[in-house]
């Protein structure tokens, strides 16, 4: 069983995608971001970095106790091991998959992130931050179209066959219009974001996250706890 600390953020997608896909049993904690139980004690135990997704495998490989995983990257390569699925085995294959994985964590995920934060959720319009970050994520899904372009004829995903590299992206990407892109502009980007979103599984996972968190704006309150956090403060809720 995988206990799973989730909210449908793009990084949360991500892991419900995998377990969906694999068929891996999981339970659900919902960790309200909005509300702060990303600052709990019991969740700090197991993601120091106070966000969530973060896992609990109460059945590792190794037969020992329960190992904890906090990082989305992290989550998946450690499912991917686990499992033997959409992680190749051979170095060659698995390295063209973790590369994309890294390139997400690292640009796409942080890039779309700031995108989002400029431009829906912060207090005062800053053109300047607003234009900054949808053309640096105008420019990461350049770099997305062109790799899957590249592979259109050897499987056609980010990595060539489906894998976690794909379920990385997909979430981060799912979002175009509120970044300021249009898919359009990116045909070989588009062909695989439908091809990615028509899969059952993701379907699933969407859907799960909808009915833990009915889709809303977030609330001024909510606004307070995402972003106005300091090691001083996440310091006195501990």
């Amino acid at each position: 069983m995988i206990e799973l600390f989730y909210w449908p953020t793009p990084n949360g997608h991500k892991i419900t995608i995998y377990l969906e896909e694999t068929g891996l049993p999981y339970q659900i904690h919902p960790v309200n971001i909005g509300a702060g139980d990303q600052f709990k004690p019991d969740f700090l135990k197991i993601a120091p970095n106070n966000r969530m997704p973060a896992i609990i495998d109460t059945a590792p490989a190794d037969g020992g106790e329960p190992v904890s995983i906090f990082e989305s990257g992290a989550i998946l390569t450690y499912l991917g091991e686990k499992t033997g699925k959409f992680l190749p085995a051979g170095p060659r294959e698995k390295f063209a998959v973790l590369e994309w994985l890294f390139w997400q964590v690292g640009g796409l995920g942080p890039m779309a992130g700031q995108n989002h934060h400029f431009a829906n959720y912060a207090p005062e319009k800053i053109p300047y931050a607003i234009d900054r970050y949808v053309k640096e994520t105008n420019r990461l899904y350049g770099v997305l179209d062109g790799q899957l372009a590249k592979m259109r004829d050897h499987g056609g995903f980010v990595a060539g066959a489906y894998s976690i590299a794909d379920m990385a992206c997909y979430p981060w990407v799912a979002p175009w219009k509120d970044q300021g892109q249009n898919l359009d502009d990116f045909p070989d980007l588009r062909r695989w974001f439908d091809t990615v979103r028509a899969r059952p599984a993701v379907q699933r996972a969407y859907e799960i996250g909808d009915r833990i968190r009915p889709p809303k704006p977030l609330s001024d309150e909510d606004k307070k706890v995402l972003f106005g956090q300091t090691a001083a403060s996440v310091r006195l809720k501990a």
